[in-house]
């Protein structure tokens, strides 16, 4: 699992026709900063306008997937999305001096072979979206469905089906991000004979050829209708089959066509704007259904991140620190240590557990008839939990205290009361630097968020 965000390490410049616009395009993916995410950059309009790459944009999925705003376009991105989803590249300014992306062969293999070679690592942490429970987008009308499941990684399954005695039912996979540059990255789109005069006539696939797409014959059809065909896109000549392929074109994959609906719908999923840990199963996906998908989920993600979110617990799992573990870290003891085990901890935080009871000494006599645990002493047992995340960065930390220099936007959310049990999450805001710690820190019960604050506190060696 990439754990790093990354970026390419150098400019990199593509250039080719547009499928639907027939204009020569070139575009250049560009380095970018840590969290930049993927942006396009009109460079042959004026003031050379820049778009967020984001499924909130997304405005024509007509056979391709377009994003606009504020009268910036760019169409036909799948393909290179695709290809920095599978290279795992979270951040690119894209250069391009036309309305649409280059389409190459078709598929996203000049992209893939030619970026793999200059991605580059960044310092920064990736986020995910964790899927925490199954989220299923249907359309009855067309047949589609996409669910999403949790799991610990991203995979994807596709199925498809266009009632073609040519396709049949096809499936395709990947159980990891890194099989997409070989399994399906070289894989083409592909698009019905008997649709190309309608869409050519609409103004559609000028760039089109039988070079940059697998076209499926279903049924015989006569030379007359295969040249008229060819004179469409300006080809002498185009090879007739009874039915299959036009071209006399040999297939990358057995199911090729399945591979590449795979691949527009993780270009589609590089539109959410986070990597995905979770799985996939997809019906009969298309541009239209995918970014619909990917609406969904960034709605989802910004209200998970106006949320917070209770570190999960269970009291079956043995603990990182028990509190005799935690007394030799801590010069703290009762009745004023208030951590009872450490059940996570890592290099940037920490999570610990108080089982609040009623023989607690402050019960006594704080509102001894209505008991309500002290909402300072809550702030002190998040601060020891921090203490021992800080403690574990200095050798022999039985040398070492933590003490506050500063407690900053404590907000107390909901009484803790004898019989609750107390998370604690705390993060490093900032690297430890001069023994200075800074921590957001927030308590828990249950799922419910009952004290935040923001500490800073010193690391400092005992008398």
């Amino acid at each position: 699992m990439q754990i790093n965000q990354r970026t390419i390490s150098k400019e990199v410049t593509f250039s080719g026709k547009g499928l639907h616009t027939g204009l020569l395009v070139e575009m250049t993916v560009c380095p970018a900063a840590a969290n930049h995410g993927v942006k396009f950059q009109r460079v042959d309009l004026e003031n050379m306008p820049v778009i967020n790459a984001v499924a909130d944009y997304v405005t024509d999925t007509s056979r391709g997937t377009t994003i606009d705003h504020n009268g910036v376009k760019v169409s036909t991105i799948e393909h290179i999305m695709a290809a920095l989803f599978g290279l795992g590249i979270d951040n690119a300014l894209i250069r391009i001096n036309a309305p649409e992306a280059p389409i190459m062969d078709g598929s996203a293999l000049e992209y893939v072979s030619v970026m793999k070679d200059f991605v580059e690592e960044q310092p920064e942490k990736r986020t995910y979206f964790e899927v925490r429970k199954k989220i299923v987008l249907r359309n009855e009308a067309k047949n589609t469905e996409i669910a999403l499941y949790p799991d610990d990684h991203f995979s994807v399954n596709v199925n498809i089906d266009y009632s073609s005695k040519v396709l049949g039912c096809q499936y395709a996979e990947v159980k990891s991000v890194d099989e997409i540059p070989a399994q399906i990255a070289p894989c083409r789109t592909f698009v019905f004979f008997h649709e190309l005069e309608f869409l050519r006539k609409n103004n559609l696939i000028k760039g089109g050829d039988a070079d940059n797409a697998i076209v499926i014959v279903e049924q015989e059809v006569t030379q007359s209708d295969v040249d008229r065909v060819a004179h469409l896109f300006n080809k002498p000549s185009i090879a007739r089959l009874p039915e299959g392929y036009l071209n006399n074109l040999e297939l990358r994959f057995a199911n090729e066509p399945a591979r590449h609906k795979l691949l527009d719908l993780t270009g589609d999923l590089m539109l959410v704007g986070v990597p995905i840990k979770g799985k996939i199963i997809a019906t009969r996906p298309g541009h239209q259904a995918n970014t619909e998908f990917a609406k969904e989920l960034r709605k989802i993600i910004k209200k998970q991140s106006s949320k917070p979110i209770a570190p999960g617990y269970d009291p079956n799992e043995p603990p990182l620190f028990d509190i005799n573990q935690i007394k030799k870290v801590l010069p703290h003891r009762p009745p004023f240590l208030l951590v009872d085990k450490i059940i996570r901890m890592d290099a940037e935080s920490v999570v610990g557990v108080k089982n609040v009871t009623i023989n607690e000494p402050f019960f006594t006599g704080h509102f001894p008839d209505e008991p309500v645990m002290p909402g300072v002493l809550i702030v002190e047992a998040m601060a020891q939990c921090g203490g021992i995340l800080a403690l574990s960065t200095v050798p022999d930390p039985e040398r070492y205290s933590t003490y506050f220099l500063k407690i900053d936007s404590v907000r107390f959310k909901k009484m803790v009361v004898p019989g609750d049990t107390l998370v604690f999450c705390l993060k490093l805001v900032d690297p430890i630097r001069r023994g200075l710690v800074h921590m957001q820190a927030q308590a828990f019960v249950g799922n419910v968020l009952v004290t935040e604050s923001d500490l800073l506190a010193q690391i400092t060696k005992n008398r």
